[in-house]
């Protein structure tokens, strides 16, 4: 693959992780869920299903603990989480997702789905699975994370 093709590449891929990313937070807040932002969706994907310490989070997002702890406090005031004594460190809390914050995430779902219910309408449906796949050997476990 030549440079230019591997750009072209590279800004596709770019551009189609920040339209999904802005599609599915805007349809977290068409839903209901006002004063999110993006980096709050990829701080649940982190959260969801067990919860993490402010420590995991930071890591997770590629932030500084005090950062992330920042965010964890701004998302305790809207409701979305909550800190809870962690179950195996008592010298550490366990952030977790409250009732609030599980319905969001079932918003970002459901947007998410909007979206890719598009891109099967233009692709197939066997070519949407196809791409989830490819990328998927690509980057099997993540981050998800925002670029700062």
């Amino acid at each position: 693959m030549q440079n230019s093709e591997a750009l072209s590449l590279s800004a596709a891929l770019l551009a189609v992780a920040g339209e999904l990313t802005q599609r599915i937070n805007d349809g977290v807040v068409a839903r209901g869920f006002e004063g999110v932002r993006p980096a709050h969706g990829f701080a649940f994907t982190r959260l969801a299903p067990d919860g993490a310490t402010v420590t995991d989070l930071a890591t997770h997002l590629g932030v500084t603990k005090q950062a992330a702890s920042q965010l964890v406090d701004e998302l305790v005031r809207k409701g979305y989480v909550e800190r809870r004594p962690h179950p195996e460190d008592a010298r550490a809390r366990l952030v977790v997702l409250t009732e609030r914050g599980w319905a969001c995430t079932r918003a970002a779902e459901e947007a998410a789905a909007e979206v890719v219910r598009g891109w099967v309408e233009l692709l197939g449906e066997g070519e949407v699975r196809v791409l989830r796949d490819q990328l998927m050997r690509i980057a099997p476990y993540g981050p998800i994370r925002p670029a700062w």
